[in-house]
Formats: C-alpha cells, structure tokens, sequence
C-alpha cells in the first residue's frame, strides 16, 4: 500500500513515512493510491467480533505489512483495552431507528482518543524502528490537544507542542491539556481562532528547512492515520445494526471534516451507508457549501461548540480530491483559489453527486441548548452541545425513516458543564478519574499569532534542536 498527495507534486510513501509525515510536502494530504474494500462477507464474519479484532481487519489493509499482524494486534489491544466501556464505541437507542454512537469511552472523553491512543503507539513503534525522533506539532479547537497529549505524554522519541486559541476553548478542555506536567508536553495558547492555529501549523510544515530541522510530525487529523483510526467505528456500529444486509446513514457533527471524512472512507470500502448528514454550528461553511455549492470562508463566531468554530475545514481537501476524480491539478486550483480569494465553487453537475449522498444541517447555539434539554426530557440522557448538532441534524434532514440514523455523540457531556446545566439544570460530573481536574495546576505559554514566534518557541522546547 502507497499513500500519494491530493496535490500531486510530493513522493508517493509507504505507510510509516506517511504517518511520520502528516502533511505531505507540496502543502497537500495524503491518501491510499488504492482503496482496500470489505466485502459482503468480510462483514458478516465482523459480527459479533470485539472493537478491537474488528479495528485489525479494517486498518491492517492500510499497513500493508509495514507494522508486523501480531505487533499491530498487539498496539490495538493496547490502545483501546483503557477505555471505561467494554464495547469501546457502544450503541445507545434513542428511539425507533434512532441511535446515538458513543465516542466519549476513552481517557479525555472525546472522539479524538479512538484514532490518537492507537496513533501514539505507532509512533512509537515505528521511531524505534527507524532510531528516530519527531517534534509534533498540533493544532485543536479543544478535543484534539488533550487526546493527542494523553497519548504521547513521557514517549522518549516524542515531543508534543499543542496550540489552541485562547480563551476560545471550555475549562474542562483547556485544562485536560495544560494540566499535564510530562516534560515532553508544551501547550501554547495562540491569540487567535483555530484557524489561526491551524493556519500556523500547515505554515511550520510548508517550511521545509524548518521542519527537517524539527523533524516535524503531525497528529490533526491531516495525518493520515487518524482517518484509518476513525473508520472503524463506522464499521463497528454498521456490522451490529446488521451491514451489509441493511443500509445505514450517519449524522456527524463537524467542522475540519476528518470525522464525516472517515465515515465516506467507510462507504468507499463497502460499508453500505447511503446518507451522510453533516452538522454544523452558526460556523455553517460545509452547510452553505452542500446548500449552495460554493466553499466561502467566513469569520469564525465562538460558539457552545467551541470544536466545530472552524471556518477552513482542511481534511475538506480529501473530499474534492475523490470528487475530481484524483485530478491533482484541479484539487490545487480550488485550494489556490480558496487561499487568495476565500472561496471557490463546484459545478452543479458534480454537486448532483454530493447531495446524492450528503446533506449539511446547523444549529445555532439557542437551538443547541434546546436539543440538550428536549433529549433530556425525552430520555434522562445527557448530551454536550456537539452531540446535540449532530442528533439535531440526523432527526431533521434522514430520507428514510426505515434506515438507522446513527448520531455521533463526540464528547462527554462532563466537558462542557457550564452549557449543559444552563439546558437542563444537571451539571454533568467528570468521571473520578479526573474528579480533581480544577485542583491542579495549569503549565501554558500565550504567545501572540506570529509565525517567527511559534517557530522560536518550538526551537527553545524541542529535544531534537539541543
């Protein structure tokens, strides 16, 4: 298996080199050169398999001998046998047909842990292969930071420099990172939006003499690992609803687009889904595109959602690269013209095909708060406001009420108490796990938006420039 940029103008790689990678050097992302497909049967032998044995026989096709069966086994084990629900991505009924995905069983609570507690250790197996160490560099808009520091805190060949924007994150995500005294962890807290951060991290890895210096990787979801990682639990839930005998939909709250992205990797492979809804919040770029055709970027508006407040949804990228038909040029022009002017369009022709399988949904944050106290009301669940965009989207835009809608609940409701209890009057506990989270102390660097900037700091704290 070879992986080769949407850009088309960087070196195809092996598995290894791409996870080291992240971003490939022509500015684009990585993908497989060839899909790996599950068959009917692949899928019915799934059922009733464990997460984990199903997680091997959906990403082993990606390695391609490049981790050996019984080591990744053995990393996959490892990786999930931590979480604190023994089905690790449990199915929860909400109503006829009406399902909610949990994604919050693992060690920082949200959907991020599922693809970065595995990405953790193959970086770490595959850098004492190579005898190499990496700088990663992150960017998050909340969840991603905390999984990513969790899964690469106190690894030898690791050091990990988190931005997030300050102020723009809840308190219980902020401090689930900046809590964290391994000494291999930096949090810098950017005067700026995520894309702000977003934006500085894709200009570290554009440099090239300064990330060879570095030896930077990447764990946002431009890595192409995290997107293998995800897609198994859209195969997980697919095999015990009974796929490939009975489609599916998923309605997945959204802003970078890698969650959604993963779930169309499933359908590519054979994972009969034949509606994707993807939620936004008042930051509605992908809806206004699925609406209109056209991509425009806009300013980012803070928000109960604070994940999905991204006005550049990067793993976007991926998608145009399938819809034109893996035209590198064509993916390069959109993306040119997105950067210079703040938008581009796709032809309606093609937009014929989206919309046969997409539709876009967003919710405004009254509208949240009232979705997280109607749930409430209706079933005694609590949700966080992201799993609200995303239950809100699949209950207004499912075609066929005889296919399950299965909803992605992304966070624990215990992240973002303050707007929970404003909806129901329950303030959500933390697990005990992380009970004295306020009791500890804070380690962080607020650094202003400047490139020169991040780049000296990354310098002063990574082991590889001593």
């Amino acid at each position: 298996m070879i992986y080769h940029s949407t850009r088309g103008q960087a070196p195809v790689l092996g598995f290894d080199d791409v996870l080291l990678a992240g971003l490939a050097r022509d500015g684009g992302l990585y993908l497989p050169t060839r899909w790996p497909t599950l068959s009917a049967g692949d899928l019915r032998a799934m059922a009733g398999l464990s997460y984990a044995e199903i997680a091997v026989r959906v990403m082993g096709p990606f390695l391609d001998g490049s981790v050996a069966e019984d080591d990744f086994a053995q990393l996959v084990a490892d990786a999930y046998g931590g979480f604190d629900h023994a089905a690790v991505a449990p199915l929860k009924q909400l109503g006829p047909n009406d399902w909610l995905l949990e994604l919050f069983h693992g060690p920082t609570l949200a959907f991020k842990d599922y693809a970065l507690q595995l990405l953790g250790r193959l970086f770490d197996h595959v850098l004492s292969k190579k005898g190499q160490r990496v700088t990663i560099v992150g960017a998050t808009s909340g969840d991603t930071g905390s999984a990513a520091i969790e899964a690469c805190r106190d690894r030898d060949a690791v050091d990990v420099v988190i931005l997030h924007p300050h102020g723009r994150t809840s308190d219980v995500q902020r401090r689930q990172m900046t809590t964290v005294t391994a000494a291999n962890v930096h949090n810098i807290a950017l005067e700026g939006t995520f894309d702000d951060c977003q934006d500085l991290v894709k200009a570290m890895f554009n440099d090239q003499a300064f990330r060879d210096e570095m030896h930077l990787s990447a764990v946002n979801s431009i890595n192409w690992a995290r997107i293998m990682a995800q897609i198994v639990y859209y195969v997980a839930a697919g095999t015990a609803l009974g796929a490939p005998d009975r489609g599916l939909a998923f309605a997945v709250p959204t802003g970078n687009f890698g969650n959604v992205y993963a779930a169309f990797a499933a359908r590519r492979m054979g994972l009969p889904i034949s509606q994707l809804v993807v939620g936004s919040n008042s930051n509605d770029i992908l809806t206004r595109f699925f609406e209109t055709g056209e991509m425009r970027m806009g300013q980012v508006v803070p928000s109960l959602s604070p994940s999905m407040d991204i006005q550049v949804s990067s793993n976007f990228e991926r998608y145009l690269f399938d819809l034109f038909a893996e035209d590198a040029t064509e993916v390069e022009a959109r993306m040119g013209a997105f950067r210079q002017s703040g938008s581009f369009s796709v032809d309606h022709g093609r937009m014929a095909g989206v919309r046969a399988v997409f539709d876009g949904f967003r919710l405004d944050d009254d509208g949240t708060r009232r979705v997280i106290r109607q749930l409430f009301e209706e079933t005694g669940e609590l949700i966080d406001p992201h799993s609200a965009v995303g239950i809100a989207a699949g209950r207004a835009r499912r075609r066929d009420p005889a296919i399950p809608m299965v909803a992605l609940a992304t966070a624990h409701p215990a992240k973002f108490p303050d707007a929970v209890e404003a909806a129901t009057g329950v303030r959500p506990p933390l697990p005990a796990r992380l009970a004295d989270l306020f009791d500890r102390s804070e380690r962080y660097d607020v650094l202003p938006n400047d490139l020169a900037v991040v780049q000296d700091y990354v310098r002063r704290v990574a082991r590889v420039a001593a």
